[in-house]
């Protein structure tokens, strides 16, 4: 009875969060990048320039935009995964149109471009926490990546915002604000990082479990890791141990953390950072040091 309670506590305090943070990603968009004409990349960003053409307010245009995308992570990955994103999706959207009722907090281009993106990429952050997403590219690009597992993550919202943001100068027909919005999607993704993840590049995890075959299958098939095997034994017990090690990028590791937990409440983990990381799907050692 202890651990339920427990657990209700905790997802009441994470849709607190989303909730509060909901609130501040509404007003980083009404309040500073749609009135200056500044287009994140994204739905948002979409949203923003389809309302320049279309009669419809930006926060129901990113919920209109969301809605196949939510179906098609409802089919692709169940309700469990988009019950939280489904919420933070409709508070967001919400909120969007509530907050642009009143009149913008600046008109000056560049401190909407830093104060907006900072605050959008903050909420987004606290939003990933607590395991939800904000819908949209999030989702698309996980889609993706279940049949092209070849293409890199990075890249694929790269490309999106680049797309949002090249179309944002021709609808905005303002080079500067794309501009902005450029820099804007830069500052948005640093911010992103340390907000969710600190400033380290990547994690090296052990992970010491009777459950290891069950965390290592789903580390390879849902999160794409790769895991290594190390024999290990108790000294005090002499109990041979199986232990898995893998590196992983510092926004994979959260995940990690939720397989373990779920596998194994009882698992002996570790969690260190490491610098630089060289081999398949990091850096290159040669090409890196030349």
């Amino acid at each position: 009875m202890i651990h339920e309670k427990k657990t209700f506590k905790m997802h009441m305090k994470d849709y607190a969060l989303i909730s509060f943070a909901s609130i501040f990603y509404g007003i980083a968009i009404s309040q500073f990048l749609d009135p200056n004409d500044i287009a994140p990349g994204g739905v948002s960003g979409l949203a923003m320039i389809l309302n320049r053409i279309v009669p419809i307010e930006v926060g129901t245009l990113i919920l209109i935009f969301n809605i196949p995308i939510l179906l098609l992570g409802l089919w692709k990955f169940g309700i469990r995964f988009l019950v939280s994103t489904i919420y933070a999706t409709f508070i967001c959207s919400v909120m969007t149109n509530i907050t642009a009722l009143y009149p913008p907090i600046t008109t000056d281009p560049l401190l909407a471009t830093i104060g907006g993106s900072a605050l959008a990429s903050i909420s987004i952050g606290i939003i990933f926490k607590c395991g939800a997403t904000t819908g949209g590219t999030d989702i698309i690009v996980k889609v993706l990546r279940l049949k092209y597992t070849h293409l890199k993550t990075g890249r694929l919202f790269l490309i999106c915002d680049l797309f949002v943001v090249l179309l944002s100068a021709f609808v905005f027909e303002n080079t500067d604000s794309a501009l902005y919005a450029a820099i804007g999607v830069f500052l948005m993704s640093i911010v992103f990082d340390l907000v969710l993840y600190g400033a380290d590049g990547a994690k090296l995890i052990y992970i010491i479990s009777d459950c290891w075959q069950e965390i290592s299958t789903r580390m390879l098939v849902e999160l794409d890791v790769g895991v290594t095997y190390l024999e290990g034994e108790g000294a005090y017990s002499n109990e041979k141990k199986r232990v898995i090690m893998c590196v992983v990028r510092k926004q994979i590791a959260p995940q990690v953390e939720e397989v373990v937990k779920e596998e194994d409440a009882n698992a002996f983990m570790i969690i260190s950072s490491a610098a630089e990381i060289y081999g398949e799907g990091y850096k290159n050692i040669f090409s890196e040091k030349i």
